[in-house]
């Protein structure tokens, strides 16, 4: 007589990941400086990855290939699904509108007020939205960096790690699906650096965004990072977690370590 029932074990499967970047054999040089060779890698909804890499290795190359600045020499890059290089200028800019960037020189315009430099964006992409909706967004984005006094400043007025906030409050405007990081911490001292890394997390906490982060600064990969990948040699040379990469055995992987 049976006393009881043989457990099933059932695995559920995971969900599939919504690949949201997929780059391709990428390939930039300039001259003889091949700077991006057969480069690949794709980014995952929600995952925030540092592409960590020395001085000059390309990594901003990279990320002004991903955002059109630079027109790569071979290779695609599919932003949501759609290959930048096959669309017209018009889907280019609706899919620009969905990512956000943060210059590593802020790039905030010296001549307009904090409040001018964040409805900028918004004119830029001609949202029909009425003058009281934009000053709710406004505030919202500078509520989010904790600088909502400064609406009326100009930049010469705030400090270095004011000035960082202030240009990733209009990263944030248009509420970006993907915003990617260009040397954030670079410039300020260590404690507005853990500042800006604090508030890097804060943000992909609070609008569940994707983060591609261009850096050098091992705080920003240690804090900030799901996964780091390391630009060697133009190319992906290897990818994982922070501790992964930590025990690494592999030359060119402990030298960002010791």
């Amino acid at each position: 007589m049976e006393t009881g029932q043989n457990k099933i074990d059932v695995t559920i499967p995971a969900p599939p990941k919504e690949k949201v970047l997929v780059i391709q054999n990428l390939f930039k040089s300039f001259g003889k400086n091949h700077v991006l060779a057969d480069f690949n890698f794709e980014l995952n909804k929600g995952e925030s990855v540092v592409v960590l890499g020395k001085s000059g290795s390309g990594k901003s190359v990279l990320i002004k290939c991903i955002i059109g600045l630079l027109e790569p020499d071979k290779g695609s890059i599919e932003i949501f699904g759609q290959n930048i290089a096959e669309i017209n200028l018009d889907e280019l800019d609706q899919i620009r509108a969905k990512v956000g960037f943060l210059f590593q020189s802020n790039a905030l315009y010296d001549s307009m007020t904090v409040r001018e430099n964040l409805e900028f964006p918004l004119r830029r992409h001609w949202l029909k939205v009425s003058q009281e909706e934009v000053n709710a967004m406004l505030l919202e984005a500078l509520e989010d960096v904790g600088l909502a006094h400064t609406i009326d400043m100009m930049p010469i007025e705030l400090s270095g790690g004011m000035r960082k906030r202030i240009a990733l409050a209009r990263t944030l405007i248009l509420k970006p699906e993907i915003i990617l990081y260009d040397e954030p911490t670079t410039g300020l001292d260590s404690i507005t650096a853990k500042e800006i890394i604090d508030l890097m997390i804060e943000i992909q906490t609070k609008y569940n965004t994707t983060s591609l982060i261009i850096s050098h600064d091992m705080n920003v990969v240690k804090m900030a990072s799901n996964r780091v990948l390391m630009l060697i040699d133009g190319c992906c040379y290897i990818s994982g977690s922070y501790e992964h990469l930590k025990k690494s055995t592999d030359p060119k992987v402990k030298q960002f370590f010791e």
